[in-house]
């Protein structure tokens, strides 16, 4: 619960100052801002079914955990893909 709560803090602090950086980036970029929204939707699926299955499945054997970095990597790379199309423009 303590971690959880600790996401959920940061998170809150850092996701709006991110998420504007993040537009910035992918400002020209339709598919990968779409992309990004996908992914944004469900690490916060993935968020509710952790807290809806902690007090029966404790960590979901890691694997929700997984996802969420797979997300976040994935948002890494779009990041990536529109900062080289940005610097080839």
């Amino acid at each position: 619960m303590k971690t959880l709560a600790a996401i959920a803090i940061t998170a809150a602090i850092s996701l709006p100052v991110g998420a504007f950086a993040k537009d910035v980036i992918l400002r020209g970029h339709p598919n990968l801002q779409k992309a990004r929204a996908a992914l944004n939707e469900a690490d916060r699926f993935i968020a509710k079914s952790q807290e809806s299955n902690e007090a029966v499945w404790g960590d979901e054997g890691g694997h929700g955990r997984a996802a969420k970095e797979y997300i976040t990597k994935a948002k890494q790379e779009l990041d990536l893909a529109a900062e080289w199309v940005n610097s080839r423009k």
